[in-house]
């Protein structure tokens, strides 16, 4: 008699069960840890934002009109207006939150994937002081940045 060799239900629903909880650790540590690149990635584009803000000072002597439109505020007209800076799919929206003749804050709003980041807004003004709002409660400044 010939005795047919595989796996029974019982193995292979071990396997699917083994499977599952790997799946299900693994998974929101995979999409947490793609958020933190972008926000990184991003906080890099809002640190260019400023050195552009700073260029545009360089040269008018005010940072008010580097919005859009000659605005104090809005999208910016001296940089791009959403991360990542070399295109793709939006995750952050950046603009000029407030400028005056002489400050500027800038902050990146996020969007899309970027929507459940526990940080929220990143801001940053002209000192080079780094913020955030919207963020988790106990998050500061540093955990985000």
């Amino acid at each position: 008699m010939h005795r047919q060799r595989g796996y029974n239900l019982i193995e292979l629903m071990i396997v699917v069960a083994i499977v599952a909880i790997i799946a299900a650790i693994a998974y929101p540590s995979y999409t947490e840890q793609l958020r933190k690149s972008r926000r990184a990635e991003c906080a890099g584009g809002l640190t260019s934002l400023a050195s552009a803000m700073e260029r545009y000072y360089t040269v008018n002597n005010t940072y008010l009109g580097a919005a859009d439109g000659g605005n104090p505020t809005g999208d910016p007209a001296v940089f791009t207006e959403t991360c990542p800076v070399d295109g793709g799919t939006a995750t952050y929206n950046l603009t000029i939150s407030a400028a005056t003749a002489s400050t500027f804050t800038v902050q990146a709003a996020p969007t899309g994937a970027q929507l459940k980041d526990k940080c929220g807004t990143l801001t940053l003004n002209n000192r080079g002081l780094k913020g955030i709002s919207g963020a988790a409660a106990g998050l500061t400044p540093q955990d985000c940045w």
